[in-house]
């Protein structure tokens, strides 16, 4: 099963098990340090935003209108910010390296 880098808000990385297929805020959802996801991955509430790590950002498809105006509204949005509901994880990212942003 490919990996997915995670690091928690505490900063400590680490390594999960990706689902090749699924988003990846399934995955996040999950986990005792991940995201609420309070939407359900339907891109209505950014409780699933993460920083994907710059290496990766170009391997990712560009962010759709809806994320885009979703991540506009953050107060701690960064440019490799997304919204880990609008990520399909795939073999080939497996390695794949984010960070959970603070809840705001």
């Amino acid at each position: 099963m490919p990996l997915l880098r995670v690091v928690d808000r505490d900063g400590v990385e680490h390594q999960v098990d990706g689902r090749a297929g699924a988003k990846v805020m399934e995955t996040l959802r999950d986990l005792d340090y991940g995201v609420a996801a309070i939407c359900g991955g339907m891109c209505s509430c950014a409780t699933c935003h993460v920083y994907v790590d710059p290496e990766w950002v170009a391997k990712l498809p560009a962010p759709m209108s809806d994320e885009r105006e979703l991540l506009a509204d953050l107060g701690n949005r960064e440019s490799n910010s997304r919204l880990s509901c609008q990520l399909e994880f795939t073999e080939g990212l497996a390695g794949l390296r984010l960070t959970i942003a603070a809840d705001e």
